[in-house]
């Protein structure tokens, strides 16, 4: 893995543990020479991230839609900064970016992104590893969800593997480095629909 996409909120919630996840997460893949792929964003944790992979050495490359960048929440000090028109344009590039993807705590646009990351590789317009790191269990009722939508029969057994979920960074790291990616829908026979 060359770079991952790192997908988190720009909010700076009153907990410290997520500030201090999204630095771990920044410096660490640095340390490992992981190119970080994020939103372009300077605050919250998307800041956070960003900042302590730099102050590591490490390649950040942000992609922001224009709205962003005029609202002046741009990050100007990145390895490289591109923007784009639109949040699809966003998600596509950080597709086109990366090797895999890690959502950190977040909002609603960080649960976009994830949602969208599972959703690409389970009908296969890529094969990269989609992880998630549970910071503090903030994560937990997401995971039953997806739980749930696999006992429903509305997530394939297939693909359930989808999401890599550890509240470990170098479990996660090492569990996405060994991925073995699942058959997509695109390749699937109408029996195994």
């Amino acid at each position: 893995m060359k770079r991952l996409a790192v997908y988190c909120g720009s909010a700076t919630p009153a907990d410290p543990v997520y500030i201090e996840c999204a630095r771990h997460v920044g410096r660490t893949l640095a340390e490992r020479g992981i190119g970080v792929v994020y939103g372009g964003g300077r605050l919250g944790l998307m800041g956070a991230v960003a900042d302590a992979a730099l102050e590591a050495g490490g390649e950040v490359i942000g992609v922001i839609p224009e709205a962003l960048v005029n609202a002046e929440v741009a990050h100007r000090g990145l390895t490289s900064l591109e923007t784009v028109a639109t949040m699809h344009e966003r998600k596509a590039r950080f597709t086109e970016l990366s090797d895999g993807f890690v959502t950190i705590p977040g909002g609603t646009g960080t649960m976009d992104e994830l949602w969208e990351a599972m959703s690409w590789s389970q009908l296969g317009y890529h094969s990269d590893p989609v992880g998630l790191l549970n910071v503090a269990g903030y994560y937990d009722h997401l995971i039953a969800f997806v739980d749930q939508m696999a006992a429903t029969g509305f997530l394939r057994p297939q693909h359930r593997d989808i999401l890599i979920v550890e509240d470990d960074l170098s479990r996660l790291l090492g569990k996405m480095a060994a991925y073995e990616p699942h058959t997509p829908i695109f390749r699937m026979s109408r029996e195994e629909l």
